[in-house]
């Protein structure tokens, strides 16, 4: 078994994941940039079954996606505020797990196979996307799954060119 494990910056909520990601998002939109304060949210992705929570009781935050219209509920510390985890109301069988929590955060590939970036309509001017990967403006699937067309970059990108 694959066991990786994280947690918030006191301490005192602890996770692990129990196999590895069923595919890596690599997210530019508006929520994901306030959320983690940067300009993108690396997210593997897990079954649910596949994480646990090993010590303390996260808060949950409720919000509306502006993308899809379903809650995402954010699963944070309330002693220190380190945002974990994600769940969804759309995917109600996964988990998302910001990357820079786990202990070590570059455990997991970040591959053409199961990665994607998405929301690259509003990534920032200066952002550059790596060749090979399948990225999508908005998301991936519409709101009723049909996949999306993806483009893949022969070369790196550069969102402001």
């Amino acid at each position: 078994m694959i066991r990786n494990e994280g947690g918030c910056l006191c301490g005192r909520v602890r996770y692990a994941t129990l196999a590895m990601p069923s595919r890596v998002t690599v997210c530019h939109c508006r929520f994901c940039q306030k959320a983690t304060g940067s300009a993108y949210m690396v997210e593997p992705i897990f079954e649910a079954d596949k994480f646990v929570v090993l010590a303390g009781l996260p808060k949950t935050f409720n919000q509306v996606s502006a993308g899809s219209g379903k809650v995402v509920n954010v699963h944070f510390c309330v002693d220190c505020g380190t945002k974990l985890w994600l769940s969804f109301e759309r995917f109600p069988d996964a988990v998302g797990v910001y990357a820079g929590t786990f202990d070590d955060p570059c455990w997991f590939p970040i591959t053409p196979s199961f990665s994607k970036h998405i929301f690259l309509g509003v990534a920032r001017s200066d952002t550059i996307i790596p060749a090979g990967l399948p990225t999508f403006i908005e998301h991936a699937t519409s709101n009723d799954g049909a996949p999306q067309e993806a483009t893949v970059y022969d070369a790196p990108y550069h969102i402001g060119s």
